[in-house]
């Protein structure tokens, strides 16, 4: 619903606002509503003019009852970012997931944009470009989990018609330093806009989106990008130069160049591995 100054939004919740993707995009969606909530598991610092920062561990279903009460959209960029044991997997990403998406329902919230992984596709090897059609190939206990979530948000749209635009976010980083980043680089720039019309895109149903840059040797297809209305405008061509003269030529035996998830494919104990 639009407010009278434009604004999309009169309140909107960011989850997992103290994270890595939460700080960029905290700044940008105070411009799309009213109240921003940002919330994470302990409350974000220093509230400005317009912003409710709030304390919740989305593991807890009353706690994110009551952090969903009153909003029009949700940002649920919250849970665990990286792999971990399954036990804070699935509290953070299967529960807390869960706890949202049940939230915006009792709560009548119709739109969320849900931060997603390329890990959901990772096992599938670099020689094969993807798209969303593709079976899920996870390639950690993290990209089962974003899998879990991405059902879970196609079940809330077709029983309640709570439309989603699932992100599958590559590596979101201020540049790209590697010759894998030079692929999957997504810029802060191309991620806000990318969240901003998942957001307020009229009738997106259920979608899935790669979150990347034009870069030149894409993993991805995405044809939900159009959808949505979504054109990145950013790519990896201008670091190319310098990570090729920083980094030596990569090994195509290397785990982390021969799969999309990179390193998360390797073998061991999942609980060895927990970061």
């Amino acid at each position: 619903m639009t407010d009278v100054a434009g604004r999309p939004f009169r309140r909107l919740l960011l989850t997992g606002a103290s994270g890595g993707l939460g700080r960029v995009l905290r700044p940008y969606l105070r411009g799309l509503c009213d109240t921003l909530r940002a919330s994470d598991l302990v409350a974000p610092p220093d509230a400005g003019a317009g912003e409710e920062c709030i304390g919740c561990d989305v593991g807890d279903r009353p706690a994110v009852m009551d952090l969903v009460r009153g909003v029009d959209a949700i940002a649920h960029f919250g849970g665990e970012s990286v792999e971990n044991t399954f036990d804070r997997i699935l509290h953070a990403n299967l529960l807390g997931t869960f706890n949202v998406y049940e939230a915006a329902r009792r709560h009548g919230v119709k739109r969320i944009v849900y931060a997603s992984s390329g890990q959901v596709t990772g096992f599938y090897p670099t020689d094969v470009v993807v798209d969303p059609s593709m079976p899920v190939r996870p390639s950690s206990l993290y990209g089962v989990s974003k899998a879990f979530g991405e059902n879970l948000s196609r079940l809330f749209f077709d029983r309640y018609g709570i439309e989603t635009v699932c992100l599958r976010i590559a590596m979101a980083f201020p540049e790209p330093t590697t010759h894998r980043m030079l692929r999957s680089y997504l810029s802060y720039r191309d991620l806000c806009e990318l969240v901003h019309r998942g957001l307020v895109a009229p009738g997106v149903g259920h979608a899935i989106v790669y979150g990347v840059s034009a870069n030149r040797d894409l993993l991805w297809r995405n044809p939900d990008a159009a959808r949505i209305g979504w054109t990145p405008r950013d790519s990896s061509e201008p670091f190319r130069a310098g990570v090729e003269a920083r980094q030596p030529v990569p090994d195509p035996d290397d785990v982390q160049n021969r799969f999309h998830g990179g390193r998360f494919t390797q073998d061991g104990p999942f609980e060895d591995r927990a970061t």
